[in-house]
């Protein structure tokens, strides 16, 4: 089996805890064989963790030709620079999200990419978690009939302090966690054709730094359904990830476990538009539309670790896919370029947070 080899630039959160970790069991497809980070105490775990070369700065790997792929998870106002260096000596990148600022700067890698004949990828591995798979088989399955509003909340309490809550460093809410919730949305949009209609509503609440870390984002799209995200740093009762209403029925539901009820239109009572004032009996008293339809429920069940783990895995399968067979990954970039055009909206409306 062909090994694909990958050098990963640092070793944070993401580079270890979420690539490395991956990487460390899919040994048969792939290989680390190098470790980029500036820090000489994880430089020197890293060479025992994967049994690799380290180095300290990214362009010592220039003129290597035994790598297939870097990935660069470097902070993420590093992305645009790190990334198009790469990709200008040649490299295949997995960039990780936010991917860049800019509709601009990612254009520009776009172009980078195509002229060096080189892959550009962006880590949205959440298409793939196996909730989000199971939201997507139920509507499309017909049962909740038309969907008309989606409700998607990727709330909870917290108050940050790192780097990741200052502007010139790409933080904030909707370039940290949004990338996650914001790629579902607009997937389920389905609209990728047009800018959809975007209103925002951002706050700076419990953050020591300048970014936002409450955020209320409305999509919308002509025949779609009205998509209701809200990425919230306030919400000390978080209660679901996904609430979809249509009209046979209603899914809500967690990364754990959904629910979803609806009734079958070929068993409905039959019914026309009356337009006069209803009554009941002889009496005539006063009336409302009452009736009694047949509702089935149904549940499903998931581990609340296995979707971030299940979701890795499909997006690196595509990527020795995309490599050894030449397979477009689903992860398409005029996607993630529509992803960055409405999170540039959402700051050109809301001023006082930039």
């Amino acid at each position: 089996m062909k090994q694909i080899n990958i050098v990963i630039l640092g070793q944070g959160r993401s580079g270890r805890d979420i690539h490395g970790l991956h990487l460390k069991k899919d040994t048969e497809r792939f290989k680390v064989v190098g470790v980029v980070e500036p820090m000489d105490i994880r430089r020197e775990r890293a060479a025992q963790e994967y049994g690799c070369e380290t180095f300290k700065d990214y362009k010592e790997l220039f003129g290597r030709k035994d790598i297939d792929l870097v990935v660069n998870a470097t902070p993420s106002y590093l992305h645009y620079s790190i990334t198009k260096d790469l990709l200008e000596h040649g490299f295949n990148v997995l960039c990780e999200k936010p991917c860049v600022p800019t509709v601009e700067e990612f254009d520009d890698l776009i172009a980078t990419a195509n002229k060096n004949r080189v892959h550009l990828l962006v880590f949205q591995q959440s298409r793939f978690a196996n909730y989000f798979v199971k939201v997507k088989e139920i509507i499309a399955s017909g049962k909740l009939g038309r969907i008309v509003h989606i409700g998607i909340q990727f709330n909870g309490f917290a108050r940050r302090w790192d780097w990741q809550c200052c502007l010139d460093y790409n933080g904030g809410n909707l370039a940290n966690t949004g990338p996650h919730p914001l790629d579902q949305a607009l997937n389920l949009l389905d609209c990728y054709g047009a800018m959809p209609d975007v209103f925002c509503k951002m706050d700076r609440c419990n953050t020591f730094g300048n970014a936002e870390d409450y955020v209320k984002l409305i999509l919308t799209a002509p025949g779609r359904p009205l998509i209701d995200l809200d990425i919230s740093s306030c919400d000390a009762y978080p209660s679901y990830t996904y609430k979809v209403e249509g009209t046979r029925g209603t899914l809500k539901g967690t990364m754990a476990h959904i629910d979803w009820k609806y009734f079958k239109q070929e068993e409905a009572p039959e019914q026309h538009l009356v337009r006069e004032t209803l009554t009941a009996g002889e009496e005539k008293l006063p009336s409302y539309c009452v009736e009694k339809l047949n509702w089935y429920e149904e549940s499903w069940d998931g581990d609340p670790q296995a979707p971030f783990i299940a979701a890795v895995q499909e997006y690196y399968n595509q990527i020795y896919t995309l490599f050894t067979e030449g397979r477009e990954h689903d992860i398409k970039l005029y996607q993630v370029r529509q992803q960055l055009a409405v999170i540039r909206e959402a700051h050109k409306q809301n001023p006082q947070i930039n």
